[in-house]
């Protein structure tokens, strides 16, 4: 470097600097930054079972075939029911239904209950799938299981979209006009929800 001349701020340098200035995160806990996430609730039905919990560890797998993921732990009798039952469905709620939801994060299911009914849900039968969709949902996925995946100690349970239908909100987007999402914000298993601006900025149309 020649004398009198200013020093190269690398990228290194600035990564370097911006990890200083954060507290490391034990890695077992580090899928907590996923959070807050909006929870769908992931039902299937056996026998005399309905069983159902929330679930914020889901994903779009692929768009042809419509396939998504579910991560779940196999000791879950949701999970087991899915297991057996070979589908699942996947449904939103908006706020209004919050303490529902509560309700199912916090009670767990036994064999031979409805779940849904005792959290005050009452659902019918899907379009396509013979799987529980809750009357109140604002989003629906109905699901035929096509494989669990082990990935450590939980299991991927992957489903082919068989049905998919939602409210006049969803509008190839959803425009939060009528829904107002539930958030799960991972602290001690609260949930809340979001208030959103009648508008929204667009990275887009906003550039200056």
């Amino acid at each position: 470097m020649l004398l009198g001349s200013k020093p190269r701020v690398s990228l290194y340098t600035v990564v370097t600097t911006g990890l200083g200035r954060m507290k490391e995160v034990d890695t077992g806990k580090a899928y907590r930054l996923f959070y807050p996430s909006v929870p769908a609730v992931l039902s299937a039905s056996h026998r005399k079972t309905v069983s159902a919990m929330p679930v914020v560890s889901f994903t779009a797998l692929s768009e042809s075939p419509s396939l998504v993921g579910v991560s779940s732990l196999p000791s879950h009798s949701t999970h087991k029911t899915v297991i057996a039952a070979r589908r699942f469905s996947l449904c939103w709620l908006d706020r209004k239904d919050l303490r529902a939801m509560a309700h199912l994060a916090s009670h767990p299911g036994r064999e031979g209950e409805d779940k849904l009914l005792s959290a005050g849900l009452k659902h019918h039968r899907g379009k396509r799938v013979d799987v529980p969709v809750i009357d109140a949902a604002v989003a629906v996925l109905e699901c035929s299981l096509t494989k669990a995946i082990k990935f450590g100690d939980h299991e991927l349970l992957v489903g082919r979209v068989k049905a998919s239908y939602a409210i006049e909100d969803f509008r190839d987007y959803w425009s939060f006009e009528e829904y107002r999402p539930i958030l799960y914000t991972g602290w001690k298993g609260d949930l809340t929800t979001l208030d959103l601006p009648s508008t929204t900025l667009n990275p887009e149309t906003s550039k200056t």
